[in-house]
């Protein structure tokens, strides 16, 4: 029997919760404009949302797409303060750099999705700090 103040997630819940991060990475990639830029706010959002969240699953797996994400966007930032000018006038070297990003980024999103998939979820109890007044 559940104490008092005590709240249960379910395992499908936290399931669910581990993937999205890893979601918005995939979208941000696969339509890089306008979503990776709207996707690098949101998913400081979902990042501190879900790092602290009651299954700490959930944290470990919202953590590693963190990781991806926050890398890819600082290389970026790096490629971009110094490239040449020739990048941002001939469309063939964006898609090249897209395509790189895309070829790192989406397949450790997916490897993480399924890693998230198989794995032994459990319903987590935890206790509820809020006051009904």
């Amino acid at each position: 029997m559940p104490l008092a103040n005590t709240k249960t997630v379910s395992a499908e819940q936290s399931k669910k919760n581990a993937r999205l991060f890893h979601y918005g990475n995939i979208l941000s990639i696969a339509i890089p404009f306008p979503l990776f830029i709207f996707w690098f706010g949101a998913s400081m959002f979902v990042y501190a949302l879900y790092r602290h969240h009651p299954n700490p699953r959930v944290g470990y797996y919202t953590q590693k797409g963190a990781y991806y994400f926050y890398a890819l966007a600082g290389f970026l930032v790096v490629i971009l303060t110094f490239a040449p000018r020739v990048l941002f006038e001939d469309i063939r070297y964006a898609l090249l750099l897209w395509g790189l990003c895309a070829l790192v980024l989406i397949p450790l999103s997916i490897k993480e999705i399924m890693q998230i998939n198989r794995e032994d979820w459990k319903d987590t109890e935890y206790k509820d700090n809020t006051r009904n007044t």
